[in-house]
């Protein structure tokens, strides 16, 4: 066993880390190896649809605007308890249009969003290899074609996902680190 003591990772001003992308890219897995290395909590976007939500997607049918919203306001209330409670997590969640990270990071200073960013390719791949997952394949084509990438001004965080899990969490750290 080793016996090393680790430092623990402080994120000043940082109240939430939204990790971001589309469906297979490993919001849910990066996300809570993320929480874990900063000592965080760890929510998963998918835990605040509302049954009709899952329900669409497990039957292959993509969710609209309107479907997405008390999804978006179920996170966002959630962050809003962070910043008010001065505690720290780590939320996955797809925020794949900018008017889905208007509501989650709105003009926060201390919500950082993190992009996981992979070709279809490997994310189709990825996903072909899941089991047990309510969200099909056959819909990862609809994730690219509603995707808009974060901009500049959102102050992303943009991580290629063509890495180990690890590396994948060592650059976002690092990367948080700078931001400080």
């Amino acid at each position: 066993m080793d016996s090393k003591v680790v430092d623990p990772i402080v994120v000043p001003n940082t109240a939430a880390v939204i990790v971001m992308g589309v469906s297979g890219c490993g919001k849910s897995t990066i996300g809570a190896l993320l929480a874990h290395r900063l000592s965080w909590e760890f929510q998963d976007g998918d835990w605040f649809h509302p049954p009709e939500n899952v329900e669409k997607m497990h039957n292959g049918t993509p969710l609209t605007d309107d479907d997405r919203m008390p999804w978006l306001q179920a996170i966002a209330a959630r962050i809003d308890e962070l910043r008010r409670g001065g505690t720290q997590e780590v939320i996955a969640c797809s925020a794949l249009k900018k008017r889905y990270r208007d509501i989650l990071v709105a003009d926060y200073p201390d919500v950082q969003l993190v992009y996981l960013k992979g070709d279809q390719d490997l994310i189709g791949h990825r996903i072909s290899l899941r089991q047990e997952h309510f969200m099909p394949a056959a819909l990862l084509q609809s994730q690219f074609a509603t995707l808009e990438e974060p901009v500049q001004t959102e102050r992303p965080i943009v991580v290629d996902v063509d890495g180990t899990p690890a590396d994948i969490v060592t650059s976002i750290i690092a990367a948080l680190a700078e931001k400080r």
